[in-house]
């Protein structure tokens, strides 16, 4: 019997009591574990002298974590380098902000490759291997290399982007061949699988040959869309916990007699926070009457802090903000409350819920949970109206929000005046529809899909934990 091992670049296991403030990644991630057996292994998130390789192993609430630190270099090269400043602009279609330095590849190869030669001890002859996101593209050739012949399994958080795109980017057949020596290959969108297919057959010279398999550099590998859920049910009861009701009962307060627009974004240059501001400002500029008639309440903490363009992108928002409500502000009233701060999974349960409308507008995303927190949270009868870029993997699933395109002022203004205006009938009938969507295709579905598609390509079965939960 298999047993289930995770690896992703930050090990953060959320306690499950709603008081997190850790993203869909981890949140995922944990759920997975607790059902199946086996261990989450990555980046303590701390930084030593130097590079050990010793293991800190502790159990969360059920998850049995182990972890390792990294050097300064490391942390530089790997993380704020390679990772941060060179796929993360690239795969979300900024290569006007991609940083190549031959040094940040070579720390990511040798992190990778610490990763393997620490991980390798800890690996069962018929374990399961799931490596998540970016920044361990590289981590299946590193094992295979250190003779590890598991079934190992790769799944994609964020975009794929247009074989033209990656042809930008030093070596990249190199990164793309890393990926063949996964058994499975797994990404958001179908748009992201033909992308990627696309590179393969137009710049590898390879296939697509039958049941969703992929030739190419002498490997054969299988891809597959998996669009990645909510734990839907779960964040649904913590909008009706107390803290969210506290949170629910502030928000609504403070917007009294007023409609709330919700943004709640990591502060990032790929999620279309500019954007989404100046579409609140067209909206003000071209339709008086909701002038002290709406609130748009933007959370978006900061975060990677250290690369220029997180300092830039702060900057230009905090420059936007006092911009508009300057213009368009009152004694009394304020248009935007911008808020760098982060908040615990409950008291967003409640502020989603308060909110006439969730605005999320990601110039480029791979899913996006926001978008399906915003609907979990709704009260069935007086729901939000969700306005979703059409950018955003979600829309690929939510199909009954307002799409937009990001880029255009008069597209968000247009759908945040058709939102604040909706009759009661339609608003209950489209979030029927996509709470509908955000229950079905939860976490759960998400995670059993591709674990068991990675099963299947042998003769192993996956272990489960002897409660089922």
């Amino acid at each position: 019997m298999s047993r289930l091992i995770v690896v992703s670049n930050r090990v953060n296991p959320p306690s499950g009591r709603g008081d997190e403030t850790v993203g869909g990644l981890a949140m995922a991630l944990s759920a997975a574990l607790r059902e199946y057996s086996g261990l989450w292994f990555g980046w303590s998130g701390k930084i030593a002298p130097e590079f050990t390789g010793a293991l800190n192993t502790q159990t969360v609430k059920g998850v049995t974590v182990a972890t390792v630190d990294l050097d300064e270099a490391d942390y530089q090269e790997y993380y704020n380098g390679y990772a941060n400043k060179t796929l993360w602009p690239l795969f979300h279609y900024r290569v006007d902000l991609a940083a190549y330095d031959r040094s940040f590849g070579e720390g990511y190869d040798r992190v990778n490759r610490r990763f393997a030669e620490t991980l390798r001890p800890l690996i069962q002859p018929d374990d399961l291997i799931w490596v998540h996101d970016y920044h361990l593209i590289p981590l299946a050739r590193e094992l295979r290399q250190a003779g590890v012949r598991n079934r190992i399994g790769f799944f994609l958080h964020i975009p794929w982007p247009a074989h033209q795109l990656v042809v930008t980017l030093p070596r990249h057949r190199v990164l793309v061949e890393a990926l063949f020596d996964y058994d499975l290959v797994g990404f958001q969108t179908a748009e992201h699988l033909q992308a990627f297919e696309g590179y393969v057959t137009t710049e590898a010279g390879g296939q697509i040959l039958s049941q969703g398999r992929l030739s190419a550099f002498g490997k054969t590998v299988r891809a597959d869309a998996f669009p990645i859920g909510l734990d839907a049910e779960q964040f649904a009861a913590l909008a009706r916990s107390p803290r969210a009701h506290r949170s629910y009962d502030v928000m609504a307060a403070h917007s009294v007699f007023r409609k709330m627009i919700v943004g709640v974004d990591r502060l990032d240059y790929s999620k279309g926070l500019e954007e989404r501001l100046i579409g609140v400002e067209r909206l003000l500029q071209d339709h008086p009457e909701f002038r002290r008639e709406i609130l748009m309440l933007q959370i978006a903490p900061p975060s990677r802090d250290e690369v220029e363009a997180y300092q830039a992108e702060r900057a230009k928002l905090d420059a936007l903000t006092g911009r508009i409500n300057g213009e368009f502000g009152h004694m009394d009233w304020t248009p935007i409350h911008y808020i760098n701060r982060n908040y615990r999974r409950d008291e967003l349960a409640g502020i989603y819920r308060a909110a006439a409308v969730g605005l999320v507008t990601p110039l480029r995303d791979g899913m996006n949970l926001v978008a399906k927190e915003f609907v979990a949270a709704q009260d069935p009868e007086d729901p939000g109206v969700l306005v979703l870029s059409r950018f955003a993997g979600a829309a690929m699933q939510l199909k009954d929000a307002l799409i937009i395109n990001p880029n255009s002022p008069e597209e968000i203004a247009d759908a945040l005046r058709r939102a604040l205006s909706m009759p009661l009938a339609e608003r209950r009938k489209r979030w029927e529809a996509l709470n509908a969507n955000v229950q079905r295709e939860d976490v759960t579905a998400w995670r059993d899909r591709f674990v068991q598609s990675l099963a299947a390509t042998g003769p192993a079965q996956l272990r489960r934990v002897a409660n089922g939960s």
